[in-house]
């Protein structure tokens, strides 16, 4: 004799509540992993400097300044041609004209081959997104190159 399962309230009910269940789980989830990139995320020092780290930067987080900066509507040739830099790394200022953000500058700690010369590292961060970098040093015969490059030396 097969035994045949019966669809009863009962059963019914337990999907239901599973169901939810699962559904409460999967949205509170959601909601910790938000509020996780949110507290360690690119606003907080700490989130820059693990974002940095992720690329192999090491940087001297008392030498941070910040400031609040706005996109131009329309790109001069010199930022054309720093974009071009940043479409390079996977970065296109193109969606960000006439957008306000935030630049970050760091001291690096860790790049080898600048001698005596200081060199720093710049982040441009809109929300949670960085939306452009680079890697430069301010004497005349300096460089500048992207942050996910590390160039040869």
């Amino acid at each position: 004799m097969q035994k045949v399962a019966e669809f009863t309230r009962k059963r019914a009910l337990s999907i239901v509540f599973f169901a939810s269940l699962f559904f409460f789980l999967l949205i509170l989830g959601r909601w910790l992993i938000a509020y996780k990139n949110e507290s360690t995320g690119l606003s907080t020092l700490e989130g820059r400097q693990m974002f940095l780290s992720e690329l192999g930067w090491e940087i001297d987080p008392t030498s941070e300044e910040a400031k609040t900066i706005v996109i131009p509507d329309a790109l001069d040739p010199v930022l054309t041609e720093y974009n071009t830099l940043q479409i390079a790394q996977g970065y296109d200022l193109t969606k960000h004209l006439g957008d306000e953000c935030c630049q970050y500058t760091y001291l690096l700690t860790n790049y080898d081959g600048a001698g005596d010369e200081q060199v720093y590292i710049c982040i441009y961060v809109k929300g949670q997104k960085v939306i452009a970098g680079d890697i430069h040093t301010n004497s005349m015969n300096g460089f500048i190159h992207g942050i996910k490059t590390v160039p040869k030396v």
